[in-house]
């Protein structure tokens, strides 16, 4: 079997378009399909449902997947034990809080996988560094910018709040409301901004740091709180998340790097970034 039809059913798998496994293969569509095609027909069954959207894994290609990713990965490391890699190359990355561990986890693979035998080295967005992972809104002068993510944000409320009644919350419902608070966080510096301009007032029951444990608490029931609508947010039984009436609370998240000291390890996070934003159509 072609190791090649099985990266390019990785990334096709991983991008949910033809288009978007060309860009991350550097090829040519048809030569997706027609590794894809050839793959199927090896394999005597279909692994992608085809639609004017992009593809949809079929059950057989939920199937091959994990098993594909791990024959792709077992030769990079047979690959790796042989050579004899090049002198690691530092970087320095802060990243912000609540960025998401299953995304970055993802992110930070796929970085490190790509990058030629990098030294990564965490660290906070304030500290020096090469480059950050940041909300646009706390760029600083002289960095450009490469977006990733864009986050919109809704009331997370415990399951069986009579709040989670209505389809829209309206900013009022929340005074008197038992809420939880995150800082540092510029979603929430504008709904303080908001209740503040209405003279609506929260009764803050906690204060942190993380969306995890934000989201925890908000699950025991402790209060409320404004989360991002992540996938795996939206998906928790015990919290349900309603969007504020009239108010539109979003960030953009991406990679602010030095724009006029060019760094060739940071190459492949950039273009990570581009690829996870023209797969969320925002390019």
């Amino acid at each position: 079997m072609d190791v090649k039809s099985l990266r390019y059913f990785i990334a096709a798998y991983e991008g949910g378009s033809i288009s978007a496994a060309a860009r991350r293969c550097h090829v040519a569509q048809p030569s997706i399909s027609t590794a894809l095609a050839q793959l199927e027909e090896r394999l005597n069954t279909p692994l992608f449902e085809r639609h004017r959207r992009g593809i949809t894994p079929t059950a057989e290609g939920h199937r091959l997947y994990p098993l594909a990713r791990q024959v792709s990965e077992d030769l990079d490391a047979i690959g790796r034990l042989f050579r004899t890699p090049p002198p690691a190359t530092p970087v320095r990355l802060g990243l912000m809080r609540s960025l998401g561990a299953h995304r970055m986890t993802a992110l930070l693979k796929e970085y490190i996988g790509q990058g030629d035998n990098l030294a990564l080295t965490l660290v906070n967005p304030e500290e020096r560094c090469d480059a950050r992972i940041i909300g646009e809104q706390d760029l600083a002068p002289g960095e450009g910018f490469q977006p990733i993510w864009h986050d919109s944000y809704l009331l997370a409320l415990p399951g069986g709040h009579p709040l989670g009644l209505k389809a829209t919350v309206e900013l009022g419902a929340l005074d008197g409301l038992p809420f939880i608070w995150r800082h540092p966080c510029a979603a929430m510096e504008q709904l303080a901004s908001a209740l503040s301009d209405t003279g609506v007032r929260c009764q803050v029951r906690a204060r942190l740091r993380t969306i995890e444990y934000t989201l925890g608490l908000v699950a025991a029931g402790v209060g409320a709180s404004l989360v991002p609508a992540w996938p795996e947010i939206l998906a928790h039984p015990d919290v349900q998340c309603r969007p504020l009436s009239g108010l539109d609370i979003h960030q953009t998240i991406g990679v602010a790097y030095p724009s006029r000291q060019a760094m060739p390890a940071l190459d492949p996070l950039l273009q990570l970034g581009r690829q996870a934003w023209e797969a969320a159509g925002r390019a």
